[in-house]
């Protein structure tokens, strides 16, 4: 069974002869305890491309020290990782290899380079003996594979201790702590590593690292622009791929906004870019936000309606409310898990990574990509933004029922892709750009409450409906149908203002500037 541990840590360069200053200097640091030295014998595997070091994730497996066993660590924000220990074997395990498989897909990893550590571990106590930080002066030996050149360093390395729950949680030591250790040890000359890691030292100096990919366009064209909101978010559907499968915090949500926006730039920039060739790729794209999208609005509705529910008072909760909220809920969100699992682990998800791989790498330009970038994406902008505007006036003209509920469902839709448009064309349009995505987001929010309303005032109806057959009140649950209604409402009225905020005339003629 995989484990998951937060590393907070920051590397020094070092020499064996470079000492170390008296760390109880640093406030907080009561004792400075020897624990002696560790050997440490890793070897870090890689897909023959190193894809894995592209994206700064590791694998290895590890023996010597307290934590043997395969380790795969993925970045979380400088110098912290999340690391992933499962139990030594001879082969990677299943666990470990699903987390890594949006990168190394059908192929397989190999070993790349083998580090030998000498570890000399101090730990660095608070004055009621509570460990703080561990210190570790590493004299490093690596190889690389298989018959590779050799190289060698020194360097130190402070990590901070963990609390009860891990890094960060209540009781854990302040993160503080390493800036002042950090102050402490630059007074003594001892400065950070240039290198983010061992592994990218060791490529580095035994062979070169990953190769960056050549620039497809020549800067300031429309397709530089629109290539490198694409390359972002390829890069956030694969990096993604494994948080959905720790099931992190919004992961699934993330995951589809990418494919969103990257299926929406295709549809926007269709003077940059080919349809014929991006229309089936974002087919695939609405594939997979679609099966991931079942855990996403499940997660949404149930918060929603247990919030409601949270909100009334108890007189007005009557029968087992909360208890059938409970069951829906958790049957539901079994099954939606493991449809995204599903879609993750398919061999269709697996290709249409392959084809964003290809497609980034010969993108098919159109006339309009060798243009400049501020024409061309002012230009398909306003176009997104004026067919939003056609679409609300549509929605607002009809009576309120079940065919405004639609249009303004279309509506929030356009909402989406007029916002996704701006925000692409930001690094290119500035301001302007991020002025007009600000106001559409407050358009496509209220549509989201409105249409969110709408899916709830559908599962209301039918748990009204499961109670009354069972001989339980449905008072409860029609109140809150008709909490919904009146949400709805609001929002439809709120619409027109907000619409006339993001349309107004200066904030559309200003991306022309």
């Amino acid at each position: 069974m995989a484990e998951t541990k937060r590393e907070i840590e920051r590397k020094y360069e070092a020499t064996g002869e470079t000492p170390l200053p008296d760390l109880t200097e640093v406030p907080g640091i009561a004792r400075v305890v020897d624990r002696g030295v560790m050997e440490l014998d890793a070897v870090y595997y890689d897909t023959p491309d190193l894809r894995l070091a592209a994206d700064s994730v590791t694998l290895r497996r590890r023996t010597g020290g307290s934590d043997a066993g395969w380790h795969a660590k993925f970045p979380v924000a400088a110098g912290i990782r999340d690391e992933i220990r499962a139990p030594l074997g001879d082969t990677l395990p299943g666990e470990l290899a699903g987390l890594l498989r949006s990168r190394v897909r059908t192929g397989a990893v190999v070993p790349v380079v083998r580090l030998r550590s000498a570890r000399d571990v101090r730990h660095l106590l608070a004055a009621d003996g509570t460990l703080l930080a561990e210190l570790s002066v590493d004299t490093v030996h690596a190889a690389r594979l298989p018959d590779g050149p050799e190289t060698g360093w020194t360097e130190i390395e402070v990590e901070l201790a963990d609390g009860p729950d891990g890094p960060g949680s209540p009781g854990a030591p302040d993160p503080a702590l390493l800036d002042a250790i950090g102050k402490r040890l630059g007074k003594a000359g001892i400065h950070p590593s240039a290198s983010a890691s061992k592994l990218a030292r060791a490529l580095a100096e035994t062979g070169g690292g990953p190769r960056e990919a050549d620039a497809p366009a020549e800067p300031g064209t429309a397709a530089a622009a629109v290539l490198a909101y694409a390359r972002e978010q390829v890069h956030a559907i694969t990096a993604l791929d494994p948080a959905v499968r720790r099931d992190l915090p919004d992961a699934v949500h993330q995951l589809r906004v990418a494919c969103r926006s990257l299926r929406s730039a295709f549809k926007t920039y269709r003077r940059v870019l080919d349809r014929n060739v991006t229309d089936p790729v974002g087919d695939e794209l609405k594939w997979l936000a679609g099966e991931l999208g079942v855990a996403r609005d499940q997660e949404v509705l149930d918060a929603r309606l247990r919030a409601h529910v949270a909100d009334l008072p108890a007189a007005l909760v009557l029968g087992p409310v909360r208890a059938r909220l409970r069951r829906r809920d958790a049957a539901r969100a079994k099954s939606a898990r493991h449809q995204a699992l599903a879609a993750l682990d398919s061999a269709r998800h697996l290709a249409l990574l392959d084809t964003l791989d290809a497609l980034l790498a010969a993108p098919p330009l159109r006339k309009a990509a060798r243009h400049d970038a501020r024409k061309v994406l002012a230009r398909a902008v306003r176009a997104d933004h004026d067919r939003l505007g056609r679409r609300i006036a549509h929605a607002l003209s009809l009576a309120p029922g079940h065919e405004r509920d639609l249009a303004l469902h279309e509506a929030r839709k356009a909402a989406k892709r007029a916002r996704y448009a701006a925000d692409a064309a930001r690094p290119t349009l500035g301001k302007p750009a991020k002025r007009l995505a600000k106001r559409v987001k407050a358009v496509q929010s209220l549509l989201g409450e409105h249409h969110d309303s709408v899916v709830a005032r559908t599962t209301l109806r039918e748990l009204g409906v499961q109670a009354h057959g069972v001989g339980e009140s449905a008072f409860t649950w029609g109140l809150l149908y008709g909490r919904e209604e009146a949400a709805a409402a609001a929002a439809e009225r709120e619409l027109p203002t907000a619409w006339a905020r993001a349309s107004a005339p200066h904030i559309r003629s200003a991306l022309t500037r």
